[in-house]
């Protein structure tokens, strides 16, 4: 989608009542199943937040054109602290935070002191006061399933220990249960981190027991005072 159809996706989401919006640049065509087609890279996800944003706030077009009326809209990003460059990851999440991403999902966190670091460079630069952050979570169903997205899903760090867990494990799915809602009360602990994002790819009967094990439900309140 170039900028002029994004725009108008966006009206037209917005028109529908929709108003949480998530900015992604996307994958390049040539990771899927249609090689051969032609790419519509016209603006990533942080010119896409700049120009919803300004939409939003400024009532204007990325063109300049004025926007007649107002959209209610509570845009987000998504973030890979696991991706290379590492080091450079939390400078690309300052410049979507800066750009208007009021919500952060990240890729899914398996290695948590990894993420521990990540989020420990996020609180140096104040970002964890500017956005929300939502750790990505994703149990898996077998030690085959692991395997398979250390090996095929790119910018994703899977510790030993968790494979060897799931191999030895007499019930797979318990145990990647068991190891998704411990990543979750570690998560917890985690300043700056305000929630998780459940991925249950192809097992989303699995959620509300993960919600009730992690104690996620009722929802947890801030106490204030």
């Amino acid at each position: 989608r170039n900028r002029i159809a994004l725009q108008s996706d966006f009206l037209g989401a917005c028109a529908l009542g929709i108003e949480n919006f998530l900015c992604l640049t996307g994958d390049h065509q040539s990771m899927g199943n249609h090689p051969q087609a032609k790419n519509v890279f016209d603006i990533d996800s942080v010119q896409l937040l700049g120009i919803l944003n300004d939409m939003k706030e400024k009532k204007i077009f990325q063109c300049g054109e004025t926007l007649k009326g107002e959209v209610k809209a509570f845009l987000g990003a998504g973030e890979n602290p696991f991706a290379d460059p590492i080091e450079f990851r939390v400078y690309r999440l300052a410049k979507k935070v800066s750009a208007g991403a009021r919500f952060v999902q990240t890729q899914a966190v398996f290695d948590v002191e990894m993420f521990a670091r990540f989020m420990e460079e996020v609180r140096k630069m104040g970002l964890h006061e500017k956005t929300h952050i939502l750790a990505g979570v994703i149990p898996v169903k077998s030690p085959q399933a692991l395997r398979y997205m250390q090996n095929e899903v790119p910018g994703l760090s899977i510790p030993a220990s968790l494979l060897e867990r799931m191999e030895k494990a007499p019930d797979p799915r318990e145990e990647g249960v068991q190891i998704c809602v411990e990543i979750i009360e570690k998560l917890k602990t985690i300043e700056g981190v305000r929630g998780v994002h459940i991925m249950a790819i192809a097992w989303e009967s699995i959620v509300p027991e993960i919600v009730q094990r992690s104690n996620l439900y009722p929802r947890p309140r801030k106490e204030v005072g």
